[in-house]
């Protein structure tokens, strides 16, 4: 059971004592810290994260195009298209249009290599629609916000031929510019609404305004340090737009619960009558130790993604992995000095008809009627209890089995809200693959050489022969660097599955028996769905070490921090349970679209690659949140001299009404993600907000108390053999030890 006498141990105690008794200091401390990790990343910048972040083919066809030299353009294509069988690409007012639009693009003074479909022969088998192909000049990294001058003179050639023809433009800088606009647009939504939420809750829970505060300004001003920290570390490993927003999600999301467990507890030791020093000193040593556990582990969680390898992942594993420290270190800091200088003032700001926490032996105010209720029936029959609810999970959890996970595709991200997406749609029933082809880059030692250039050839007639593509298969050669680029529409096109099963034919049969037959010859294909394979296969490969690291470490922590296998044990599998459930809903949702429109969303037969692994990792950290704090009060009350089925009903309705509210802010904040236009972040918000409900009712108040009573006092067995280990758990709050430690004098014991 742990240590049975001497004051209260660990570093948030300490910090808690520290910070009660130096309060200007610590608040000073935390303000300077914030102010200094700004300026820092102000003063280096943040480095993007750039390409090349993936192994296999997609990598090595990039490594050749940079080794070459070759700056590949931003290339954009012009639809022209009549939108009835009267009018075809033969018609003089169809051709026409294509002169407009081909004289309109280089007006703009943005684009080069203008190409009309009457000399590239880029003409839809029926006729009736026609690209114009173009580059856009200059670099191609910033091609996205130089193309709007592009878009308006398509646009005002598309208002000359309205009700007859169709003009509409897409490309790489055109959609980039349009995922980008629609990315900023979701997550400055998403960040301006998830604040006001947390500080309703928050009111609504304290019923004070201060109280209410005060979570939100130390998740902000953690959440500021460590966008200046990100600056620093990305000169190191550059960091993405994705990992910034993450970072915003999830700091927002922990820097709210830490504070909130802590504030928590020390207006319950108020009400329970202890002295505003005792009570904070005694959270300290309480939640604040719970604090520090559940965040050691949502960093190694988060530190879990570091060893995928893709840059993408890296990046946001860091950048989660940082506002939470920064977040756990000034929940136990600075938050102790400012709850002693605020003292009984925390209270201002009384919302009305909102009840001040009851006072009263053991603060048995902060008790829930509610989970009181449904706690007793679990432990009146918790077999019955332990079989229905874990059942039920298991249930959700089984349409997981299925999962299908790749990058998702233009349509199958915004759906129809953006207009470039039918577009998309319309290029690629004109031509088969044409929005997204493969591209083989081919590097030889001589790409004028005779053979070479048989190769390729022989390579443009199968792709065609073998049914991996209805063409045109077109060809560009740099003979001074050696390159040869050959793009290759795909047959499914859009249909991921159709045009990875093309993909695969063009690699494993195509390019063995022409330009795998010449020595000396690379050709790596790359292309949007290449890459979406290449990424789901590094990602597969990367999963086991991944949950192998954060499940072994999360055990040793457990083990550590509560002294009982039993617990350790536990907590895994029902952490996994949770996570479980959560990917069967998500698959069933979103995959198979069952139930999607009451999320606003719709199937679009896969989930998106990066999210799985990225949901496990945020998710079995932050269940630890409420696992650390429900379980160390269950352990507070069998040192209190409780018996265990006592212990149980003491912890978990004593900590109800903060997990609750914890819950509640953080399935509000994740739910507004799933009201996004893009279908990832829909995904992602559902996920989270889901399995966080999952996790707060049915695992903490049913199955981990039912689990609990039928171990009884096995919940607290540590074999002898492993009683040498380190000893991370905290000792019962039942004397006002840490107030007597703090005045100098020898604390009490504590008694089991």
């Amino acid at each position: 059971m742990g240590r049975a006498e001497g004051g209260p141990r660990g570093f948030a105690a300490r910090a808690g004592g520290w910070s009660a008794r130096h309060r200007w200091a610590a608040v000073g401390i935390w303000v300077l810290f914030v102010v200094v990790s700004v300026l820092a990343g102000g003063a280096t910048g943040t480095e993007e994260l750039g390409n090349g972040q993936l192994r296999g083919e997609t990598t090595r066809a990039e490594r050749i195009v940079d080794e070459a030299g070759i700056v590949e353009p931003a290339g954009e294509s012009v639809l022209v298209q009549a939108e009835d069988d009267a009018l075809t690409s033969q018609d003089a007012a169809f051709r026409s249009a294509v002169d407009a639009v081909v004289a309109a693009v280089q007006r703009t003074g943005e684009v080069t290599a203008v190409v009309s479909p009457y000399d590239s022969g880029s003409i839809s088998r029926d006729g009736r629609s026609a690209l114009v192909a173009f580059d856009m000049k200059g670099d191609p990294e910033t091609a996205p916000d130089r193309v709007g001058t592009v878009l308006e003179a398509v646009a005002e050639v598309q208002k000359e031929h309205a009700g007859t023809l169709r003009i509409e433009e897409i490309g790489s800088a055109s959609m980039n510019k349009t995922f980008d606009d629609a990315f900023a647009d979701d997550f400055t939504q998403a960040e301006y609404s998830a604040v006001p939420v947390a500080l309703g809750i928050l009111l609504i829970a304290f019923g004070a305004l201060v109280a209410a505060l005060l979570p939100v300004v130390l998740a902000i001003t953690a959440i500021m340090a460590t966008m200046g920290l990100m600056g620093v570390v990305s000169q190191v490993q550059p960091m993405s737009d994705t990992a910034n927003s993450m970072m915003l999600l999830v700091g927002l999301a922990v820097g709210v619960d830490y504070c909130l467990f802590y504030l928590r507890r020390e207006r319950e030791e108020r009400a329970a009558g202890r002295d505003a020093r005792t009570a904070i000193l005694v959270a300290a040593a309480t939640s604040g130790r719970a604090v520090v556990v559940s965040g050691v582990t949502v960093c190694v969680a988060m530190a879990g993604m570091l060893f995928t390898g893709i840059g993408e992942f890296q990046s946001m594993g860091l950048a989660s992995l940082m506002v939470v420290a920064v977040a756990m270190v000034g929940s136990v800091t600075v938050l102790p000095a400012l709850l002693s200088l605020l003292g009984e003032r925390v209270e201002k700001g009384r919302v009305p008809f909102l009840a001040r926490p009851r006072k009263g032996a053991g603060g048995r105010g902060g008790e829930s009627r509610f989970w009181t209720a449904v706690l007793g029936g679990v432990l009146r029959r918790p077999l019955l209890s332990l079989a229905v609810a874990g059942g039920a999970l298991v249930a959700l959890a089984l349409p997981a089995l299925g999962m299908k996970t790749q990058n998702l595709t233009l349509d199958q991200e915004f759906g129809d809200s953006l207009p470039i997406v039918a577009t998309y749609e319309r290029i690629n029933e004109a031509f088969p693959g044409g929005a997204d082809p493969a591209q083989v880059v081919v590097r030889a030692g001589d790409i004028d050489a005779q053979p070479v250039k048989e190769a390729i050839a022989a390579f443009r007639e199968q792709a065609v022969s073998s049914g991996a593509s209805e063409g045109p298969v077109e060809v560009v050669t740099d003979a001074g660097k050696d390159v040869a680029f050959i793009s290759v529409p795909l047959v499914g096109g859009s249909d991921q599955e159709r045009a990875e099963k093309s993909l695969l034919l063009l690699r494993d049969e195509v390019r063995p028996a022409t330009l795998g037959a010449v020595d000396g010859v690379e050709a790596p294909i790359t292309g949007q769905v290449a890459g979406s394979l290449d990424f789901n296969e590094q990602l597969t490969g990367a999963a086991l070490p991944v949950f192998a690291f954060v499940v072994v470490f999360a055990f040793v922590l457990m083990l550590l921090s509560f002294r009982s296998l039993a617990v350790a044990v536990t907590s895994i599998l029902l952490n996994l349970l949770s996570v479980g459930a959560a990917y069967g809903i998500l698959t069933a949702v979103f995959q198979h679209g069952w139930g999607a429109s009451l999320v606003g969303a719709e199937g679009v037969g896969a989930i998106v690659a990066w999210l799985p692994l990225f949901l496990f990792v945020i998710l079995f950290g932050l269940s630890m949140d409420y696992h650390v704090f429900v379980v160390s009060r269950i352990r507070e009350g069998r040192m209190q001299g409780r018996t265990t089925r006592e212990a149980i009903t003491h912890g978990v309705v004593t900590t109800a009404g903060v997990v609750t509210s914890a819950a509640v802010i953080m399935v509000a904040v994740f739910a507004i993600f799933g009201t996004l236009s893009m279908q990832s972040m829909k995904q992602m918000g559902v996920g989270l907000a889901v399995a966080v409900l999952i996790d707060a009712t049915v695992i903490r108040a049913v199955l981990l108390p039912a689990v609990m009573a039928l171990l009884g006092e096995a919940n607290w067995y540590l074999p002898a053999w492993l009683r040498r280990l380190p000893d991370l758990s905290h000792d019962a709050p039942g004397v006002p030890a840490a107030a007597e430690e703090a005045r100098g004098e020898e604390p009490a014991p504590a008694r089991i």
